[in-house]
């Protein structure tokens, strides 16, 4: 192991969870499988995946396989959900021979790209969805033929070959969770291992985005996909308890930065990332002020009388008087300049090459600053590092 990454294990041996959060975004989520990757090659082994849409598809992978199998297992089950469905498989290898025989140009690339998202429209992913033979505007009986667009059973086939659920269910060492919101209550609710057992239909669930995918069913209630409501399972992870001293790699697929629209796609390509970004600063802007409060509170006591509390006061305040804290490591994918607003859905394996690739070096790149992963300060109580922020900055 190189000397760099024994000092950030060093840094990371001292946090009791050290959680991987996974944010949703399609096609995107092969950059947190290159995230990963570089964790694992690093020797860094979270206790604790959470995730929303995609990434509770990769949270269920790693979670549901032993470590030495699970960078595999992704990259198999990427490999497969990255080839269109029906006869348009075979113009997708001739693309990519074309492409394979000239130099990387934009707008080859954005070609390609257009081409894979209209494949995804007209016809599915292999063993991920397949589009339905008639309009469910043809319907009205409630069936999940008349709510969808797509039949995802064959990723209910896909996620059982690839995901071990009876070592997620017996295996304390990992810790899954993964959020769905609840079609007919409009609550979000998030399904825990710690808690209940993990079935197949959870994962569905989770990345049951309407109105492409029907609803899936647990337990006699109707979900959707989670990001409808919060597309990354942050503040749920930093307001567990017990709470302990906590390190998070958040890996999000829409980045809250971007250039200013020129054309109608980037319009539209915008307000996906600004969409589904916002929930993340949203998380980590609360937990900064509930981390202040804390310290805050701390500090009124300490000034209190023989720095007691009245009992009834005691009782309600001392789950925020604890000194854990959070360190927060940001990773986010930044978009190609030949990603248009379909890049959520626009499969294939070129595009998966890029966005693991990208994954990788960004993680690669965090890992060279070992000062990210020190306990923050506790008089402070939460710290965030991101290597593209700090860039911006001049660091």
């Amino acid at each position: 192991m190189p000397a760099m990454n024994e000092a950030v294990c060093a840094h990371v041996r001292r946090y009791p969870t050290v959680a991987l959060v996974l944010q949703g975004g399609g096609a995107l989520g092969g950059y947190q499988c290159g995230v990963y990757q570089r964790l694992h090659e690093a020797g860094i082994a979270p206790n604790w995946i959470a995730g929303i849409s995609i990434g509770a598809i990769n949270a269920a992978i790693l979670a549901g396989n032993a470590p030495e199998d699970r960078i595999a297992q992704l990259r198999a089950f990427w490999e497969q959900v990255s080839e269109p469905a029906g006869p348009l498989a075979l113009p997708a290898v001739g693309v990519r021979a074309m492409l394979a025989a000239v130099p990387d140009h934009d707008g080859l690339l954005s070609w390609a790209r257009n081409l894979s998202a209209l494949g995804a429209l007209v016809q599915g992913q292999r063993g991920f969805f397949q589009a339905r033979p008639l309009s469910p505007f043809l319907f009205g009986d409630g069936s999940d033929s008349a709510t969808s667009f797509y039949d995802t059973a064959p990723l209910r086939e896909t996620l059982l070959r690839f995901v071990d659920f009876e070592r997620i269910n017996r295996d304390p060492g990992v810790r899954l969770t993964v959020g769905a919101t609840n079609v007919v209550r409009g609550n979000f609710r998030y399904f825990d291992s710690a808690q209940e057992q993990i079935r197949v239909e959870h994962i569905l669930a989770s990345g049951a985005l309407p109105p492409a995918f029907p609803a899936v069913e647990i337990d006699g209630e109707p979900y959707w996909d989670g990001g409808i409501v919060s597309n990354t399972p942050l503040e749920y992870i930093l307001d567990s308890r017990p709470h302990e001293d906590t390190l998070v790699f958040q890996v999000d697929l829409w980045s809250a930065r971007g250039a200013r629209p020129k054309t109608m796609m980037d319009v539209l390509e915008r307000i996906k990332d600004i969409r589904y970004s916002s929930r993340t600063r949203h998380g980590t802007q609360m937990v900064e002020v509930a981390q202040k409060l804390r310290t805050s509170l701390k500090e009124l006591i300490d000034r209190l009388p023989e720095r007691r509390l009245p009992p009834h006061l005691d009782e309600a305040l001392s789950p925020y008087l604890d000194d854990r804290v959070f360190n927060i490591v940001h990773l986010i994918y930044q978009a190609k300049p030949h990603e248009q607003e379909n890049k959520d859905y626009a499969f294939g394996t070129i595009p998966l090459r890029e966005h693991w690739e990208s994954g990788m070096r960004d993680m690669a790149r965090t890992l060279q600053r070992p000062a990210y992963f020190a306990l923050p300060d506790r008089a402070v109580g939460v710290a965030t590092h991101d290597v593209h922020r700090q860039g911006r900055a001049g660091d």
